[in-house]
């Protein structure tokens, strides 16, 4: 073992002490030296020198740094690619006229007495600046009240002026105050759209006001059948999202015409997550216009009572087919009998009513197959009365094809 001496002992403590003390003073000039630089780079805020008892005003952080910043000017265009320009642009033009609407019903109670409950909740357009919006049948359905806010949050009861549930379009008008002016959107032409187009679709999905979404048009002319059981065709496909709320909404072009209504989902799983639809422009104007006319739709129809082929009636009346519409009886002297069409002649009960067996069976009207009484009436839904369609029935095991004036019927 070493020995050390007394004053050896000094001179090493001295020196280790002396040593120390410089390591720590470099590590504190150093520390200091790199928190003023980050301080410079981030931003951090410095207390400012005091000169003659006053503060001197210091520059922040986007201050020193303007023009670099990530936030983007709305006012300067050059900030945002021409996508985010159209979208912003069809936004700032439409959105406004896009409306939430609630709606109340009447249930009962436990005491089986008459109360006010909260319905349903949709989205629809301001078509017109007397107050006239088109939404869905399905949003305001079975409604006692319909309520309407706009974007400024006003909020106003609205009533139906009229509604179709073939199409599920429905009109309703609330009064605005006097001086109020209202933006409207304008129909476009859905006859014209091509798929991968791009489209905007603008709703309150899940209550939350004008939510705006985008996509393209994924497929035309689909025919979708609704929550009524009722066929609608030449939907417009489309994978911009569509949620609970977005119903009656406007689907648009780039331009900000309204070329679709949308309507509903398709999903598998039974969640928001699907494929969208939307009724198109051309339906709706032809829809909307009949509604404000007369408060329902002038449709053809055929003077006939239907029946849909199942498989019991199939068996029963020894058919040689599956599928169709069974023609159970004819009005007299109506333009279906005058263009040969026969009805049943044999009595049979179905249910809790007495259908006739025997006539004839409608597979098609023009080139539409009829397979079903939704088929049958979603092949008419554009018919007008006084046209003439192609009915081709099913008689004898052959097949043939009668041409066959419609006439008027109101719609439910």
């Amino acid at each position: 073992m070493k020995l050390y001496s007394r004053s050896q002992l000094i001179v090493v403590s001295a020196a280790t002490a002396v040593a120390a003390i410089v390591v720590t003073s470099f590590i504190f000039i150093k520390f200091n030296t790199n928190a003023h630089t980050a301080d410079q780079n981030t931003g951090t805020l410095q207390m400012p020198a005091a000169v003659n008892g006053t503060v001197e005003p210091q520059t922040t952080f986007l201050e020193q740094n303007a023009g670099q910043s990530a936030v983007r000017s709305v006012s300067d265009n050059s900030q945002y690619t021409q996508d985010e320009i159209q979208n912003i642009n069809v936004y700032e033009a439409c959105a406004e006229s896009v409306v939430n609407i609630n709606t109340q019903v009447t249930g009962v109670n436990w005491f089986l007495e008459p109360v006010v409950q909260n319905g349903g909740s949709g989205s629809g357009s301001i078509i017109d600046k007397r107050g006239y919006i088109v939404t869905n049948v399905h949003v305001i359905e079975n409604a006692s009240k319909i309520y309407v806010s706009l974007s400024d949050g006003a909020q106003y009861e609205a009533q139906v002026v009229g509604q179709d549930e073939e199409s599920d379009l429905a009109v309703i008008k609330f009064t605005p105050p006097a001086g109020t002016v209202l933006k409207t959107i304008p129909f476009g032409d859905s006859s014209k759209l091509k798929v991968g187009q791009k489209v905007i679709a603008i709703g309150n999905p899940f209550g939350l006001d004008r939510t705006m979404t985008t996509g393209i048009i994924s497929g035309l002319g689909r025919p979708v059948k609704n929550s009524n059981n009722r066929i609608i065709r030449n939907m417009i496909q489309t994978d911009a999202a569509i949620n609970p709320g977005n119903s009656g909404g406007p689907l648009l072009d780039t331009s900000g015409r309204m070329v679709g209504i949308n309507t509903m989902i398709v999903s598998s799983s039974g969640s928001s997550a699907g494929i969208g639809f939307a009724i198109p422009a051309e339906t709706a104007v032809r829809v909307v216009a009949d509604l404000l006319k007369f408060g329902h739709v002038n449709r053809g129809a055929m003077e006939i009572s239907i029946v849909q082929l199942n498989s019991a009636i199939v068996q029963y009346a020894d058919l040689d087919i599956s599928s169709g519409v069974l023609v159970s009886a004819v009005t007299k002297g109506g333009d279906a009998e005058k263009a040969g069409i026969k009805g049943g002649t044999q009595p049979a009960r179905y249910g809790n009513s007495t259908i006739y067996l025997g006539g004839d069976i409608i597979t098609k009207i023009d080139d539409i197959k009829v397979a079903s009484l939704a088929d049958y009436f979603s092949a008419l839904e554009d018919k007008r009365p006084g046209e003439t369609v192609n009915v081709t029935v099913h008689r004898n095991r052959k097949d043939r094809v009668l041409p066959v004036v419609l006439a008027s019927q109101q719609s439910d």
